[in-house]
C-alpha cells in the first residue's frame, strides 16, 4: 500500500508539472493586468500606516504568526488582530482609490 501510494504521488507531480507546461505562457494582455495589480497593491501599501504595510508583507510571505510577531516585536496573541486591521485598512484605501473591482 505505501509502494502504491508513493507511485500515485509521483504520478500526480508529474502530470501537475505537465499540466503547467500546457497551461502556457501568461498573454501579454494578462501579464499587463498582473503588473497594473502590482502597482495598485503598491501604492496602497504605501499610503497606510507602515507598519501595517509590514504585517501585510511578512503574512504574504507566509510567515506564521510567531515569526511575524518575532520580526515586528509584537506580542504573538495580537498578530491576528493587527493583522485583521491592516487588511481592513488595505481594503479601504483600495476601494477608495479604485473602486470594488
Amino acid at each position: 500500500m505505501g509502494l502504491d501510494e508513493l507511485r500515485r504521488q509521483t504520478r500526480q507531480t508529474r502530470y501537475e508539472r505537465l499540466l503547467g507546461f500546457v497551461r502556457g505562457v501568461p498573454t501579454p494582455e494578462e501579464i499587463l493586468a498582473a503588473t497594473e495589480e502590482q502597482e495598485k497593491a503598491r501604492l496602497v501599501l504605501s499610503v497606510i500606516v507602515p507598519r501595517q504595510a509590514e504585517l501585510l508583507l511578512l503574512r504574504s510571505y507566509g510567515l506564521t504568526y510567531d515569526e511575524v510577531a518575532s520580526a515586528l516585536d509584537l506580542h504573538p496573541t495580537s498578530v491576528g488582530t493587527l493583522l485583521s486591521r491592516a487588511q481592513q485598512a488595505f481594503r479601504k484605501e483600495y476601494i477608495k482609490r479604485y473602486g470594488r473591482e
